[in-house]
């Protein structure tokens, strides 16, 4: 999977990092960042909620292509 985080969108709710805080975190702004190697989500099951968790609908995420 590939999750892409929109900057320009996101408010820093914090929701992500509280749905799946192994894949998320909050930068020095307060706005989502992934976490150093989690770029394909590592295979946690809470991507998917953390995106829909999102206010703003900053998070997508995408099956990659093989």
């Amino acid at each position: 999977m590939h999750i892409d985080i929109d900057h320009d969108l996101c408010v820093g709710a914090g929701q992500c990092a509280l749905a799946a805080p192994a894949v998320f975190t909050q930068d020095d702004d307060g706005f989502s960042a992934l976490l150093p190697g989690m770029e394909d989500g590592g295979g946690d099951p809470m991507v998917r909620e953390a995106a829909r968790a999102c206010p703003v609908s900053a998070i997508t995420v995408s099956e990659m292509e093989s």
